[in-house]
């Protein structure tokens, strides 16, 4: 006899004969008739190659191999009804299990640490792997299976994920306390389209906003691999350049070499989105991490409405 030949409907006959010591009551609990429940014992004690029970017109007994069958079917029928308790928890929770979440790296250092323990709050039945990347790296991660949702700046090409517009971020001017445009009024994207502007290296997609932000060319101003650098650079006296206002430091720079300026109310900045495959089954889980970080949208950012796309 093959696994696929033995059912569990088969157990679930055994187990309440040995419970009820009688087929006529077996059958009752089933649900069944008394000649369907005996037929179907029959067939799984041919099948097994033993004898279960000891019939007779008074009473029905196990014999010695039906007490060790008897017992293993009990174990088989609870770890079933295990896996539907699992499977009933999996629907009612928004999500459970190992998640790989990556962000872009210019947005990850700086929201995990204030949304990690309302979020581990708010979902206590998941298991977060954290990730950073750039946008390219984590939407080919998250096509082929490797991650299962990330935190990225929109645009980006959504062709077979659904993207969850989240917050929006402005971007604030980080330059050195002696520039020009460390003083003045209100502050512009125009007014920093300049020689002296620094930016992130190829491939970020910080790097294009910036330059979309203040109308400079690709080729504007000397480069860098993350903010931090970029922060020294400005420190340096290098130049000047936008930095997300989530990666602004709260308080003045205490070294007194850098001075952060915001833009006035049409100021640039990044939507900032949840997206995640358009096919994975747990998207209405998905969908209500996208509506956690919505709600929990930081100081200073201002929170999208609910505008999912499925891009198919």
């Amino acid at each position: 006899m093959n696994i696929a030949g033995l059912s569990l409907r088969d157990l679930e006959y055994v187990v309440a004969i040995a419970d009820e010591g009688h087929f006529g009551r077996a059958a009752e609990r089933c649900n069944v008739s008394q000649p369907t429940l005996s037929v179907q014992v029959r067939k799984l004690e041919g099948a097994l190659g033993l004898v279960l029970f000891e019939r007779s017109n008074r009473r029905v007994l196990m014999t010695a191999p039906g007490q060790i069958i008897v017992r293993q079917a009990r174990a088989v029928l609870a770890e079933a009804q295990r896996l539907l308790a699992l499977a009933s928890e999996g629907r009612g929770a928004p999500l459970t299990g190992r998640l790989v979440l990556a962000a872009i790296q210019t947005l990850g250092p700086y929201l995990f640490p204030l949304v990690l323990r309302m979020l581990r709050q708010e979902f206590p039945m998941l298991t977060l792997a954290l990730s950073e990347g750039r946008t390219a790296d984590i939407l080919a991660s998250l096509r082929d299976g490797r991650v299962d949702a990330a935190l990225v700046s929109l645009p980006l090409p959504a062709s077979g994920l659904t993207v969850s517009p989240l917050f929006v971020e402005p971007f604030r001017l980080a330059c050195p306390a002696d520039h020009a445009l460390a003083q003045g009024g209100a502050l512009r994207a125009a007014d920093i389209a300049g020689p002296d502007l620094l930016l992130l290296d190829e491939g970020n997609c910080l790097r294009d906003q910036a330059i979309a932000a203040c109308g400079a060319g690709s080729a504007a101003g000397r480069h860098a691999t993350s903010l931090e650098t970029l922060r020294s650079m400005v420190a340096a006296g290098a130049g000047y350049t936008l930095l997300p206002a989530l990666a602004v430091p709260s308080g003045p720079d205490p070294s007194g070499l850098t001075v952060i300026r915001g833009f006035d109310t049409d100021g640039p900045g990044r939507t900032i989105a949840l997206a995640w495959r358009a096919s994975d089954p747990r998207a209405p889980g998905l969908a209500a991490l996208a509506a956690f970080f919505r709600a929990q949208a930081p100081a200073g950012t201002a929170a999208c409405r609910d505008a999912t796309i499925d891009a198919g």
